[in-house]
């Protein structure tokens, strides 16, 4: 029976391309219903794609084998961005009133707008993470409805190359698959922060570092908010590629770290100098070398990762310590060796995410963590649904009804012809979808560019108002009168009695002032003196 509601996250790991497709259960558990993966050691490099074209084979081939195991098609897919090129940045925006004011929604998203326009060159914001406002004196996480006259605002933005988020995009489009709405800005270490961590963990403070191929990642938490984010570019095929430097091939190098290399080792008195590792019959190490070339590489990896922590400016503050995940961890003894090199002394070893897993069987190694997440963090169905409306007329794909002869390998052909008639389908079911969601982020941009307009209206007739009371207050009731004009001939409805206010009292101090009124005022001063 094929599945018809299910999530698709897909990992692009420096190793491998992993998918997975899933379907949520009411428990909040995720059923695992199918998995693929693909080599990419020709594609991936640091975690960002190199090269456009096995890229896209590798991601057609997984999507196939998805399909083949689900028994349906898929319409979009959830993907993470990562890689050697993203990092955090910090960035402050400050608005000062001119007085007392208090705080509004519309403020604080004109902060987050300001912030999200700063150019970055040759990178792009992926994310953002507000960190606390500046009230005065006090910093707070919600200032809207504060009294204040200046506020100062702290983001965190997520950054990477244009490439990272341009390359993947690329590579969908010529599968074709869909990336599913809400993942636009899907950034998998963040995806992997909220399936590995616990509230309590991201509240004290900790440092998730994500030990992964051919980059290490460190995120830093505190009172629930991301505080710091790097890739570091050095992971494990390091450690693999320094074995290698001994004359071995890498497939040897890689099963040598994995069956004898230790992250830490006790210094021993009497060392056994010839003590030697084997591989079957096909290569050898001694084993003293091999502690050697681990230690040093793994001690520059863990280095790195105490720097990062020391740059986020909260080493001293993440009471929940570390915690430790990715496929580097299996390397024995990685816990004692990050104890000893960072000297954090609390540190827990997530083989596994906090969401409760069903259905088919996943490693529990921490190597599938990121995947997991990445699923977990879908909400819409990739499912791509065949359903005609009145309005839409999909495009036909015409089927020969005689395509093949008696004779030869009709059935092979009659499939290859059946397969290749559903890809054209899907094809063109994906391209009509995609169309309906490029006409609609159109309007929406359209409206949102004619909600900016208005607001700008809105602000310029504030601005008119607010000079028109100035030259009021000044006695300069003429020119106060034409500001109001301008203000008025914009038609702002919610500000028309506030100008006729204005007017009425301009107005009336206008007769007030005029010659004979300065006169008549004149003359009762007189009159009065006279009297007296």
């Amino acid at each position: 029976m094929a599945a018809t509601d299910f999530i698709v996250a897909i990992e692009l790991g420096s190793s491998k391309i992993s998918g997975i497709a899933g379907k949520k259960l009411p428990d909040g558990s995720i059923q695992i219903l199918a998995t693929a993966s693909e080599s990419a050691s020709d594609c991936i490099r640091k975690g960002v794609i190199y090269n456009l074209d096995k890229t896209t084979k590798s991601l057609t081939s997984i999507i196939k084998k998805l399909e083949s195991t689900l028994k349906a098609s898929i319409g979009k897919v959830y993907i993470g961005m990562g890689g050697q090129s993203l990092r955090t940045i910090r960035n402050t925006e400050v608005r000062h009133l001119d007085e007392e004011t208090k705080i509004s929604q519309e403020l604080i998203d004109s902060l987050k707008d300001s912030n999200r326009a700063v150019p970055i060159v040759g990178y792009q914001i992926l994310g953002v993470a507000p960190q606390e406002y500046k009230v005065g004196n006090d910093l707070i996480v919600e200032p809207v409805g504060v009294q204040t006259d200046h506020i100062e605002a702290r983001f965190l933005n997520i950054i990477a190359r244009k490439n990272v988020k341009e390359n993947i995009y690329q590579c969908c489009d010529l599968v074709p698959i869909e990336i599913a709405e809400d993942a636009e800005d899907l950034i998998a270490p963040l995806a992997l922060a909220d399936a590995v961590l616990t509230g309590s963990e991201k509240r004290s403070g900790c440092v998730l570092v994500d030990f992964g191929a051919d980059t290490t990642t460190v995120s830093v938490y505190k009172n629930n908010i991301l505080r710091h984010l790097a890739v570091i570019p050095l992971g494990g095929n390091n450690i693999t590629r320094d074995i290698c430097s001994q004359q071995i091939e890498e497939e040897d190098a890689e099963a040598l770290k994995i069956r004898f290399a230790q992250a830490y080792i006790e210094p021993k008195e009497n060392d056994d100098e010839n003590k030697v590792f084997k591989l079957d019959n096909r290569c050898s190490i001694n084993a003293i070398l091999l502690e050697d070339i681990v230690e040093a590489r793994l001690n520059e990896i863990l280095d790195n990762v105490a720097n990062q922590i020391v740059l986020s400016g909260y080493d001293s503050k993440l009471l929940a310590g570390a915690i430790i995940t990715g496929g580097g961890i299996n390397l024995r003894n990685m816990e004692e060796a990050f104890v000893k090199r960072t000297k954090i002394e609390k540190v827990r070893v997530a083989k596994e995410t906090q969401i409760s897993i069903k259905g088919l069987e996943i490693k529990k190694d921490g190597s599938q963590n990121t995947l997991i997440a990445l699923l977990a963090a879908g909400k819409e169905n990739c499912c791509l649904m065949r359903t005609e409306t009145k309005e839409t007329v999909r495009p036909k794909v015409h089927v020969q009804e005689s395509l093949f002869t008696p004779e030869g390998e009709s059935a092979e052909a009659a499939r290859d012809e059946e397969e290749r008639q559903r890809q054209l389908e899907k094809e063109a079911i994906i391209a009509e979808q995609k169309a309906k969601k490029e006409a609609q982020k159109a309007a929406e941009e359209e409206e949102k560019r004619k909600a900016e307009e208005e607001k700008k209206r809105k602000v310029k007739c504030e601005e008119l108002i607010q000079e028109a009371v100035q030259l009021k207050n000044n006695e300069k009731y003429g020119n106060a009168l034409k500001k109001l004009k301008e203000a008025s001939a914009m038609n702002i409805a919610e500000k028309e009695s506030t100008i006729r206010t204005i007017k009425n009292e301009i107005e009336e101090l206008k007769g007030k002032n005029s010659l004979a009124s300065r006169f008549g005022k004149w003359l009762n001063d007189m009159l009065d003196e006279d009297n007296n």
